[in-house]
């Protein structure tokens, strides 16, 4: 393996990146990876619990911003305030200097219908943490489920344009649009 390097992690999302975009997700194994990223495979079973992992290791910790955003809010705000919390949370993972690695990422998530499934599940159960949340602050009836399933369609959306924006713009700002669009299409009348 020569030398150790530093940011082992990050060489294997890379790695992983370049090969499911190159070969596709089910032609790359946890060997090639971890060759690719000059590490061996144990290295890699030191980070990722399987190949699939590489794609969402950050899942716990985004959660956990979103659900602490939305819990931390004050005691009198509302649903939607809450809501733009959490949401003002998660685009803090995402800087720009993250967008190449974002966008790689979404493509091969696209490409592959399990891969799919496993975000579907992860955005799920964002949606269904901030429901949790509004419960504990005293939130009733659907108003709570709705607040975070609405807060992920924002999301959702804000997060294609982020990572096909070519002017650049943080996806704090295009969530706000979002949320902006969101109210114009839920206005009566």
């Amino acid at each position: 393996m020569g030398r150790w390097q530093p940011d082992a992690q990050g060489r294997l999302q890379q790695a992983a990146l370049d090969l499911f975009a190159e070969r596709g997700f089910e032609q790359t194994t946890v060997a090639e990876l971890a060759q690719r990223a000059g590490v061996t495979e144990r290295t890699f079973f030191r980070y990722f619990s399987d190949k699939r992992e590489v794609l969402f290791s950050g899942e716990a910790e985004l959660r956990s911003a979103f659900v602490d955003a939305g819990a931390g809010a004050p005691r009198d705000a509302t649903p939607g305030d809450v809501m733009i919390a959490a949401l003002d949370a998660v685009a803090t993972f995402f800087p720009a200097e993250r967008r190449a690695f974002a966008r790689q990422r979404h493509a091969v998530i696209r490409a592959n219908a399990s891969l799919q499934e496993r975000e579907l599940l992860k955005l799920a159960g964002l949606a269904s943490a901030l429901a949790d949340a509004l419960h504990a602050r005293g939130v009733r009836g659907p108003a709570a489920s709705l607040t975070g399933e609405a807060a992920i369609a924002v999301f959702k959306v804000a997060f294609a344009q982020w990572i096909a924006d070519p002017d650049g713009r943080d996806l704090a700002r295009i969530q706000r649009e979002m949320l902006a669009a969101l109210g114009h299409v839920t206005a009566p009348g």
